[in-house]
């Protein structure tokens, strides 16, 4: 937590991003607490998240190793046929795999923030990949060089 504080205290220091920082603290919260919401008991191999970040090349990275979105959202849509199409569905559609909940709003709030500000989004899940940027009017999915156990996401601003 301390570090948390002292991470959300940089980037507000950060030239040129006044009141914008408040908007990537919470796209990459949004994100990592994704990594445990979805995945609390059920942990394949290593679990937590990593979290860096370099202010200097304005980029944070966060990862985990995960079920992903394909097996997270196969729990409420189980004809899910592939990682692509999870993750169109995770950034389109209001779903959770937290189902009976109703929730599913967070990716596409970071998708919001992300088209509507000065951000770049690199995300990969499984063997796919996602790119949005401002004024992104159709989502860039798709399939990946290489396979992740998780999710991984690129914050650049």
């Amino acid at each position: 937590m301390v570090k948390t504080k002292l991470w959300e205290k940089k980037l507000e220091n950060v030239d040129s991003l006044e009141g914008k920082y408040s908007l990537i603290t919470a796209i990459t919260g949004e994100i990592g607490n994704n990594s445990f919401d979805h995945n609390l008991g059920n942990w394949p191999d290593i679990p937590g998240i990593f979290f860096s970040y370099h202010l200097g090349r304005r980029e944070i990275i966060l990862a985990d190793r995960g079920q992903g979105i394909l097996t997270t959202l196969k729990k409420v849509r189980p004809n899910l046929k592939n990682h692509q199409k999870a993750l169109r569905v995770a950034f389109t559609e209001n779903i959770s795999g937290r189902y009976p909940e109703y929730r599913g709003n967070g990716l596409k709030f970071v998708r919001s923030v992300v088209e509507k500000n000065e951000i770049k989004l690199q995300f990969h899940t499984g063997d796919a990949q996602l790119k949005i940027e401002k004024e992104t009017k159709k989502l860039n999915i798709k399939k990946s060089k290489f396979f992740i156990q998780g999710c991984l996401a690129l914050i650049k601003f």
